[in-house]
């Protein structure tokens, strides 16, 4: 296959997936990512992938001349160095976890009448928020891990959705 008949789309498209990447990365760095941001930023990051090994594979030669000067043998390294070093546990971390992830998993595992005391709720209160978030629930004894699963992200989207800032103004 001719690589070099795709050149005109190969390079375009590692420019423009890297500038979703980096807005959608920045978005979730901040917090201020909605909609399909996280999604997005997941998947596409393969056509990154892609993306990026196509253009090596057109721009090999220049690809190898970068790894035969001091300075781009320093840079790779350095970034090997920092990927390595992105997988050692950080010491406010238990078990590899961040800190919060103890706590956020045993709310999860908790009952709904629980979840509603830690949340000055009712119970009733608690169903109906998520209800309106679109987690079907039956009982008062059933979990948010029972009803969204074990993965923490979706426990703690769900319980977002019952902790919402008019908490404070919220009585039984």
């Amino acid at each position: 296959m001719n690589l070099n008949a795709h050149r005109p789309w190969i390079t375009p498209l590692v420019i423009g997936i890297f500038g979703l990447m980096a807005i959608t990365g920045s978005l979730m760095f901040f917090h201020l990512d909605t909609g399909l941001n996280q999604s997005a930023h997941e998947w596409l990051g393969w056509a990154l992938v892609a993306g990026v090994v196509l253009h090596v594979v057109l721009n090999v030669k220049a690809f190898k001349r970068h790894l035969t000067n001091t300075t781009g043998r320093w840079v790779l390294g350095a970034c090997t160095a920092v990927l390595a070093l992105s997988f050692v546990p950080l010491g406010g971390e238990v078990g590899g976890k961040p800190p919060f992830a103890a706590p956020v998993q045993a709310l999860a595992r908790a009952p709904l009448t629980k979840v509603a005391d830690v949340a000055g709720l009712s119970v009733t209160e608690v169903r109906a928020r998520l209800s309106a978030a679109g987690v079907a629930n039956q009982s008062n004894t059933q979990s948010i891990q029972d009803l969204v699963g074990s993965d923490m992200g979706n426990q703690m989207r769900t319980l977002g959705k019952v902790f919402t800032a008019n908490d404070a103004s919220t009585t039984r």
